[in-house]
């Protein structure tokens, strides 16, 4: 948990436990799971415990919501950055029902809800066909397959907000059926699409035309476009010959490793900082 989070896209993270097990390519190098081994907490894989924590943990939204009313200004709260919600175990029953009064308890926040498993909303959640306004429910979609098995589970649920994370992207992704924001064949559309390179040890290249693809298809259906970062890899083109000294090949482009702070975040120039409308 944390309030003012590093994490570009929100305001807070709040996690109701540590812990989680991989199921695609974009699990593979889990910086939650690298964290979470580096204090010492075996809470990876399908036969690991939880961590669970304490009633003064669960009472810090309360104060983030106090003082968002107070502000006046609506707060978003990543939900969670150590776990994935809509895992599958029944020990985590409970846990998310105490997350849902939690939601409803803080109408100043909206809780941006990500899960790789978006196949399992429907039977975890409890409000049907009537979601609070300040629920905004998104999926990781790290390539074309991904997305083509994970977008209709999260599209058929009437959350204010529905957004993917592109992240860490791993290939080219076309979202032109889905990204429309009018309601199709049953569906509702995208309202906010996060792209970003990988970070971190074995970090995975991303090639700029991918990014370039999801903000173009952003731009042409005025959708939200938020690129978070490069990751450790980067164009040649766009650093100097004293750094580039790690380089590899993809697809035709040479990526240079500078790691994530030096990658920075800005494509083509430009910072791409696009958020939806709050509720």
């Amino acid at each position: 948990m944390a309030k003012n989070s590093s994490i570009e896209w929100t305001h807070h993270t709040f996690n109701p436990w540590w812990g989680c097990s991989k199921v695609s390519p974009a699990c593979e190098h889990c910086y939650a799971e690298t964290w979470a081994k580096r204090v010492g907490k075996a809470v990876w894989g399908a036969k690991a415990p939880r961590r669970f924590f304490s009633d003064n943990h669960w009472k810090e939204p309360l104060k983030w919501n106090a003082e968002a009313k107070r502000e006046g200004v609506r707060r978003r709260v990543f939900c969670a950055s150590m776990a994935d919600v809509f895992e599958r175990r029944s020990a985590l029953n409970e846990w998310r029902d105490r997350l849902w009064s939690l939601v409803d308890e803080t109408p100043m926040l909206d809780w941006l809800l990500l899960t790789k498993r978006p196949q399992n909303v429907s039977r975890m959640t409890p409000w049907g066909e009537c979601w609070p306004d300040n629920v905004w429910l998104g999926t990781t979609v790290e390539s074309q397959k991904y997305a083509e098995l994970r977008l209709p589970f999260l599209l058929s649920h009437p959350a204010k907000v529905r957004f993917l994370s592109c992240e860490p992207l791993l290939g080219d992704i076309d979202l032109r059926k889905w990204i429309n924001p009018n309601p199709r064949q049953g569906l509702h559309g995208i309202d906010w699409i996060i792209a970003g390179g990988e970070s971190g040890p074995g970090a995975r290249p991303m090639h700029p035309l991918w990014a370039r693809n999801l903000r173009d298809q952003a731009l042409e259906t005025n959708t939200a476009f938020h690129f978070k970062q490069w990751g450790h890899w980067v164009p040649r083109e766009i650093v100097t010959d004293e750094q580039r000294q790690q380089i590899v090949e993809l697809e035709g482009e040479q990526m240079i490793g500078l790691g994530k702070k030096g990658a920075g975040r800005e494509l083509d120039g430009d910072t791409w900082d696009g958020f939806p409308l709050a509720s």
